[in-house]
């Protein structure tokens, strides 16, 4: 049975990867009439979350 949690965990974790890589690099990049940098916080949480899919896709030894 194919297991979704190991492709999708390794997606979240390269497009969170990216947005904080922007989010750092290019803060003057942001959503208009905000000051927060979102592509920071949204970055870490999809790479928070896709660690999270990987973590519970691992094999049991």
């Amino acid at each position: 049975m194919l297991d979704l949690r190991k492709p999708s965990g390794w997606f979240f974790l390269l497009l969170g990867a990216i947005l904080i890589f922007l989010g750092v690099n290019a803060p003057h990049l942001r959503a208009p009439l905000t000051m927060v940098n979102i592509n920071l916080y949204a970055g870490i949480a999809m790479a928070v979350f896709g660690g999270i899919l990987l973590w519970l896709a691992r094999s049991p030894s």
